[in-house]
């Protein structure tokens, strides 16, 4: 688990040190990684693509872009701090989900929702004060945590007929594939970058998409899975504290309030009776 959140942690400082398109970036995190998955799905796995359950794996390999083309890019616009807290707020949306689904939930994970989304309205107060790219990263962020939400949800279907690697495979490459799409038609600039950008790139490919989940997937035969989607939490000031020191960026008191506000909701929906409402966070993803 400290390999992992250590490894997660990274992604936000990383994306930012890379000077590339955040579209660009979400496009070979994923493009890179299915690269690396598909020796081992089209060989030893191959015969689960044969009759896996694609339906739902398609959808959530498109809710995966979503997240990812808004969570990467509003990291170059935001802090990595307050990027990470509304990226991380995947679990509110999931409840939020299933209660509009006619799930019933239960009252510490309504407090929780409650509290997570005070939290956030508090951390995003300085940037909607001052306005400008900050806001549209905070925006995008939460879209990001939103789409995250839907990916897990839909993922807890797909994976009914893969194992966790043919699974990420196929997300992955879907999810590359409609980012490669939106970037060829908005135009974004796919290479041409600077070796430092492409090694960032590398190591976020190598580092938080598989190296950072593939550890929570081994520590969930461990772990409770509820622990680890706590533990998880701590990507948040892991996050922050990579971007103080490698970027500094400094976050002000207000916002630093409302993201342990927001951190706490998540716990709180988390670790709530019947907590499985929102799924642990998808292993595939992330910031």
């Amino acid at each position: 688990m400290t390999v992992g959140i250590a490894a997660v942690s990274s992604s936000g400082a990383l994306i930012v040190l890379a000077a590339a398109p955040g579209l660009a970036i979400a496009f070979w995190r994923n493009g890179l990684a299915a690269a690396a998955l598909a020796p081992i799905s089209l060989t030893v796995r191959r015969g689960e693509l044969v009759s896996g359950t694609h339906k739902w794996s398609l959808m959530a390999g498109l809710a995966l872009a979503v997240h990812f083309g808004t969570w990467v890019p509003s990291v170059k616009l935001t802090t990595v701090a307050t990027a990470t807290a509304l990226g991380c707020s995947q679990p509110i949306w999931a409840g939020l989900i299933a209660a509009v689904l006619g799930r019933r939930l239960p009252l510490l994970a309504w407090l929780g929702i409650v509290v997570a989304v005070s939290g956030a309205l508090v951390a995003i107060g300085p940037d909607f004060r001052t306005g400008g790219t900050a806001l549209l990263g905070d925006v995008l962020a939460t879209i990001g945590g939103l789409a995250g939400a839907v990916y897990t949800l839909l993922g807890e279907r797909a994976r009914q007929g893969f194992t966790t690697t043919t699974y990420t495979f196929v997300c992955y490459g879907v999810c590359a594939g409609a980012l490669l799409l939106v970037c060829v038609v908005f135009g974004v600039p796919l290479i041409g970058y600077t070796a430092t950008t492409w090694a960032a790139i590398a190591a976020l490919t190598v580092g938080a998409q598989l190296l950072g989940h593939s550890m929570f997937n081994y520590a969930v035969h461990k772990i409770p899975a509820t622990t680890i989607s706590v533990l998880v939490l701590l990507e948040v000031p892991g996050a922050g504290l990579l971007g103080w020191l490698l970027l500094g960026q400094t976050v002000p008191p207000a916002a630093i309030a409302g993201i342990a506000m927001l951190i706490v909701g998540v716990a709180m929906v988390v670790l709530s009776p019947g907590g499985r409402i929102a799924p642990r966070r998808p292993r595939a993803s992330v910031p």
